[in-house]
C-alpha cells in the first residue's frame, strides 16, 4: 500500500520561463492596454513568456470570450478577465 502523504502532495512547480500568459483583447480597448501594461512587467520580471490575439479576428475567441475582455490565460486555461492582479499573476506562473 502507497504512503497516505503521497495522495496529497502537489505536482512540481513548473519554471515560469517554461510557462505562456495569453492576452485576448481587441485594439482601442483600454482595459487591454491596461492588462498589457502588467502582462508585460510580469513577464519580464518572471521570464514568462506571452503572446496577444485579438478577439476580432478569431471566432471563437469572439463567441468565448466577448463580454469579459481582456482574458487573460496561462497556458491556454482562463486566469482572469477585466483586471490583471500582478501578484496573482506571479503566483500562477509559480514565480
Amino acid at each position: 500500500m502507497a504512503p497516505l502523504f503521497n495522495s496529497f502532495s502537489r505536482s512540481p512547480r513548473r519554471n515560469p520561463a517554461d510557462r505562456m500568459v495569453t492576452l485576448v483583447g481587441k485594439p482601442g480597448c483600454h482595459l487591454c492596454d491596461d492588462a498589457q501594461a502588467v502582462i508585460e512587467k510580469v513577464c519580464a520580471e518572471t521570464g514568462a513568456s506571452w503572446e496577444k490575439k485579438d478577439i476580432t479576428e478569431d471566432a471563437d475567441l469572439h463567441r468565448k470570450y466577448w463580454e469579459q475582455i481582456p482574458v487573460i490565460l496561462v497556458d491556454g486555461a482562463q486566469h482572469d478577465f477585466w483586471r490583471v492582479d500582478p501578484k496573482r499573476l506571479r503566483k500562477a506562473l509559480g514565480a
